[in-house]
């Protein structure tokens, strides 16, 4: 049985770098086998992936458009009528639970999509007029987490 000490690459398999910049002798002397001069001989002599060789690059051609809110706020959206998977209160564990959102760090907003079967107290941190209003015509109750009393929408 083979062990791993006599374990060694196949013949021919592998082979020894170039050794550049050694002398005539050694075939890759002088230039190194980078040609003659320019940019691509020198040391640190690179073109950028997005180089169009003095052209006006692609991406200053093109218009700009819109900009992108750094303080945008990104909810979880979850609709009423699915509201009917979780049992008694329902909150961001139980929410979780059901499979009805991904984490627990993003907030929750409930939308007022379907309807109510059951009096359910729900705990989110956004509702819309519609979710709110049937939630509370089933008879459940609205909790919202993290804001103010009056910033509730």
């Amino acid at each position: 049985m083979a062990e791993l000490h006599d374990l060694s690459p196949p013949a021919g398999s592998r082979r020894n770098s170039k050794r550049v910049g050694r002398g005539q002798g050694s075939g890759l002397g002088k230039t190194a086998g980078r040609g003659q001069d320019g940019q691509k001989s020198r040391s640190g002599g690179r073109i950028r992936r997005d180089f169009e060789g003095g052209q006006m690059p692609l991406l200053r051609r093109i218009p700009k458009r819109g900009f992108k809110n750094i303080n945008r706020v990104e909810y979880q959206v979850v609709n009423v009528r699915d509201l009917s998977r979780c049992d008694g209160d329902v909150g961001l564990e139980a929410l979780k639970a059901a499979g009805l959102i991904a984490s627990l760090r993003k907030p929750v907003k409930i939308l007022g999509e379907g309807d109510m079967e059951k009096s359910l107290d729900v705990s989110a941190h956004r509702f819309s007029k519609s979710a709110q209003a049937k939630i509370e015509a089933a008879g459940g109750s609205v909790t919202v987490i993290g804001a103010a009393a009056e910033d509730v929408s």
